[in-house]
C-alpha cells in the first residue's frame, strides 16, 4: 500500500451487522480521497463489505487476511 492510512477502524470482536455499519458511518465522516482500513474479525465481513463498496463510488484497493483479521483498505469516492 502506497497510500498512507487516514483513517483506522478497529472494529475486532464485533458481530456482523457491527462492522458495516461501523465501515459506513467511517465512510461518511471522511474526505473524498482518504483511505480508510478496516479490521474485522467477524468472518461475514469478508463478503459484507466488498458488497457494499461495489454498490457505492468509494474503491476497494485490497482485501487480506491475517490469522482471525479481515483487513480492508477502502478509498473513499465521492
Amino acid at each position: 500500500m502506497t497510500q498512507a492510512v487516514d483513517v483506522l477502524l478497529q472494529v475486532a470482536g464485533l458481530r456482523c451487522p457491527m462492522p458495516l455499519l461501523k465501515t459506513k458511518q467511517a465512510l461518511s465522516s471522511m474526505e473524498i480521497g482518504q483511505l480508510l482500513r478496516v479490521e474485522t474479525t467477524d468472518s461475514g465481513s469478508w463478503r459484507d463489505i466488498p458488497a457494499f463498496v461495489n454498490l457505492t463510488n468509494h474503491k476497494l484497493l485490497k482485501q487480506e487476511e491475517q490469522g482471525e483479521l479481515f483487513i480492508f483498505y477502502i478509498l473513499k469516492g465521492e
